[in-house]
């Protein structure tokens, strides 16, 4: 029996739907800490390097407590550059951790560390927030699309936000190609959760069915 458009979103959810803020152990809320760590997240993720070592970098900048646009401003490069490190980041270290110290720059300058203040700036409007966002150094379009996915869990005006690499996972399992009728198919709250799990979806290798059965454990 075919499954509905539902019942795969709901599948999606089950399996794949934890943020890549929620990986990185990021409270993601409507405050200037976690929306600039998600901003930091977002432009490690946009690296050619594995969303794994993303990840785990972004959590070794939270334990060195650079956690804010100041803390990260004030940090000394060669400790940011060992905290990369140790994730696994060496190929951009060096570049990032210069790119992070000028990133955290623009947002005390720009918006007073406080990213809400994009929103603002934007108007609310989607298409120029993603432009602001990249007019912070380092991060492309790529970038823009993390950060903007991701924090429409905390930011209701940005929803529903369904870029080419979630609805790429989309047509992969025959859901629709439009973002509009793909947040038809859960709730608000869980957009976010579910575009994660979309493109999640969309980096699987090819041999994988995203909906078949979950490869055994191997201990």
């Amino acid at each position: 029996m075919d499954r509905s458009a539902e019942d795969i979103a709901r599948a999606v959810l089950d399996r794949y739907g934890t943020t890549f803020a929620e990986d990185a152990g990021i409270e993601l809320d409507d405050a200037p800490a976690p929306l600039f760590q998600l901003l930091v997240l977002a432009e490690l993720l946009s690296a050619r390097i594995s969303t794994a070592i993303a990840v785990a970098a972004a959590v070794e900048l939270t334990r060195g407590g650079w956690t804010t646009a100041a803390t990260m401003r004030d940090a000394g490069r060669a400790s940011v550059i060992a905290a990369l490190g140790r994730a696994g980041y060496r190929r951009y270290d060096e570049r990032t951790a210069t790119e992070l110290r000028d990133r955290a720059e623009l947002v005390l300058d720009r918006y007073g560390g406080d990213l809400r203040g994009l929103g603002e700036t934007s108007e609310k409007d989607v298409d120029r927030a993603a432009g602001l966002v990249r007019e912070v150094k380092g991060i492309g379009p790529t970038g823009a699309a993390v950060f903007l996915r991701e924090v429409q869990a905390v930011w209701p005006w940005v929803r529903p936000y369904l870029d080419e690499r979630a609805r790429g996972g989309a047509r992969r399992i025959g859901l629709p190609d439009d973002g509009a009728l793909l947040a038809e198919l859960v709730a608000p709250t869980e957009l976010a959760r579910f575009a994660a799990g979309l493109v999640r979806v969309s980096r699987l290798p090819a041999t994988r069915d995203p909906l078949g059965p979950e490869p055994p454990v191997v201990s």
